[in-house]
């Protein structure tokens, strides 16, 4: 087995036990908010966390330190990954991108538009747009994994390469449609950073702590800039060197994605999960359910992802732009289509960018309709699935 494959069969071991544990993290806090414990939980959100040298602080509370700083260890990781995808990986070669890549197309355009259907008339609901244009590759893989060693690697590496087409698009959508006022001076600290990142990387530096120092300051400016801080950790990832010019064995950026990838599988994420995900189900009326902004999440996820995905898919093979991987049939496509219904991760966070840090008192539950798109998409994907590996 090649270097590549080796690492391929981790990344996706890796990845399928993060998901199982992101389940496990996220019905704990469901479990908790619907507790005598939910006071507590509450609390335990709600402390502030400040951080201060001198008259600079930065104080927030411990959900938004979760969301803003641990999210930007995973935006960081997802970076890493992509400029190896890119340079060396699947990505590399440009048959390989046409058919992930317009599939993730459609995975966001079709949810979007269905959300919208939904919510077209209320400007404060119409904010989540985007929640359910996004796909959680450690769930998704969570759910392969229980299909065993029967699924193709070719479905596998076409979920996966989905899933980082995907997060490029909720990167520019974070940037483009989430960020509030920009501060010019902080920015100006953003930019100072980008040049000193670019002659270390030029100047083939290789001391990990040097790009993470510099990367701190960016994120903690970025923060202050009114952009999304998280966007700092992509950024940053741009420009760890892929390879050292004195040790052609040895790659900043894969020890980098290596030493991060059981921290964000087995901690960041499920923090995250568990942060986020604790729904009060107690008192919910029948209206708050089937309100257009849960509903259209729903759909969003559970059709919009399927129809978008499948659909962009079969139109550019049957056009001859694309071909059909190996070992994947038309129904294992449809199966791993419905299978990116699984938004979790990224729709949460979406969503606490929509609706919750603007401090709006709503008569919803955006997470109500995460759950539920992902759980029936989750369901729905691990069947077909099932069916198509027996038939194949």
């Amino acid at each position: 087995m090649s270097n590549q494959e080796s690492f391929v069969t981790s990344f996706l071991k890796l990845e399928s036990a993060g998901g199982i544990l992101l389940f496990i993290t996220a019905m704990l806090a469901i479990v908790i908010a619907n507790s005598p414990l939910e006071p507590f939980y509450q609390l335990f959100l709600s402390t502030p966390v400040e951080v201060r040298v001198g008259s600079f602080g930065i104080d927030k509370a411990l959900l938004l330190w979760i969301n803003d700083g641990l999210m930007a260890v995973f935006f960081f990781l997802v970076g890493l990954e992509l400029k190896r995808e890119l340079v060396e990986g699947e990505l590399s070669d440009r048959r390989n991108i046409i058919l992930p890549g317009v599939g993730a197309i459609g995975g966001m355009l079709a949810p979007a538009l269905i959300y919208l259907v939904f919510n077209k008339d209320d400007a404060i609901a119409a904010q989540g747009w985007a929640i359910p244009a996004a796909t959680d590759i450690a769930f998704a893989l969570g759910v392969l994994t229980l299909l065993g060693s029967r699924v193709p690697t070719s479905i596998k590496l076409f979920l996966t390469s989905l899933a980082i087409f995907d997060d490029i698009g909720a990167i520019v959508i974070i940037a483009a449609f989430y960020t509030s006022k920009i501060s010019t001076i902080a920015l100006l600290v953003v930019a100072v950073c980008l040049p000193i990142l670019y002659i270390m990387n030029r100047r083939n530096v290789l001391s990990k702590s040097a790009y993470l120092l510099i990367g701190l300051i960016m994120w903690v400016a970025t923060l202050k800039s009114g952009v999304h801080a998280t966007l700092a950790g992509v950024v940053l990832a741009m420009f760890i060197p892929m390879r050292s010019n004195s040790d052609s064995n040895y790659s900043p950026l894969k020890s980098l994605e290596h030493d991060l990838h059981s921290v964000v599988a087995f901690f960041v994420l499920p923090v995250f999960a568990f942060a986020n995900a604790g729904i009060s189900l107690k008192g919910v009326t029948v209206d708050q359910i089937f309100h257009g902004v849960p509903i259209g999440i729903a759909l969003g996820l559970f059709i919009g992802k399927q129809v978008g995905i499948f659909g962009f898919c079969w139109l550019f093979i049957k056009l001859k732009l694309a071909s059909l991987p190996s070992q994947m049939s038309w129904l294992s496509l449809y199966g791993t289509s419905a299978l990116c219904g699984i938004g979790f991760t990224m729709s949460l966070f979406i969503g606490s960018l929509a609706f919750e840090e603007t401090g709006v008192n709503l008569l919803f539950d955006e997470r109500l309709g995460i759950i539920i798109g992902s759980l029936i998409s989750g369901i729905f994907g691990f069947f077909v699935l099932k069916i198509s590996l027996r038939k194949n």
